[in-house]
């Protein structure tokens, strides 16, 4: 593990940043935003979201069908982690078990397929629920990775990476 991603703690023994931080406040501020971030995308979907999808074009109603099912994988995705890790956090299941379970979960880190241009076509409401998932992927997948102690190696936001390495850079400078 690198540095960054672990601290020492009292008795010398390195201490993952990762398994301090889903043990914190910030892991259950993450986890009630998720959930309401599910809540909300569902109501959407099932309501406004409906009836809005029915005025659109073709090309943009079928982009609209894409993005809504990427979506709720997503969303799945990312509420099935916070489970298990909220499972592990509240000792339902040992360290080994999250992880074996964590293992059937696909947190991936992949965009849209839509054009730019089709995606600014799709309702509002729709691009800020995508938007804002993809964040909370992104901040999930962090946290992933520096569990497993690879805090430096995996970034799932590309800017994320960008300012990390201004970080290093003036902390170094200081």
């Amino acid at each position: 593990m690198s540095e960054t991603s672990e601290q020492v703690d009292r008795e010398g023994e390195f201490v993952s940043f990762g398994q301090k931080l889903v043990s914190s406040e910030g892991f259950r501020t993450l986890f009630r935003e998720g959930m309401c971030l599910v809540e909300e995308t569902a109501a959407y979907l099932d309501g406004e979201g409906r009836e809005e999808s029915r005025k659109l074009a073709c090309v943009s109603a079928l982009a609209y069908a894409t993005e809504s099912m990427r979506l709720t994988t997503r969303l799945m995705q990312i509420a099935s982690w916070l489970l298990i890790q909220r499972a592990a956090n509240e000792g339902e299941m040992n360290e080994d078990q999250a992880k074996q379970e964590k293992g059937k979960v696909k947190l991936t880190t992949g965009r849209s397929t839509i054009s730019a241009e089709t995606f600014g076509s799709l309702p509002e409401r729709l691009r800020e629920l995508v938007e804002r998932t993809e964040r909370l992927q992104g901040r999930v997948l962090m946290l992933e990775s520096q569990i497993n102690g690879r805090g430096d190696e995996v970034r799932a936001n590309p800017i994320e990476s960008q300012l990390a390495l201004l970080r290093t850079a003036f902390a170094a400078g200081a």
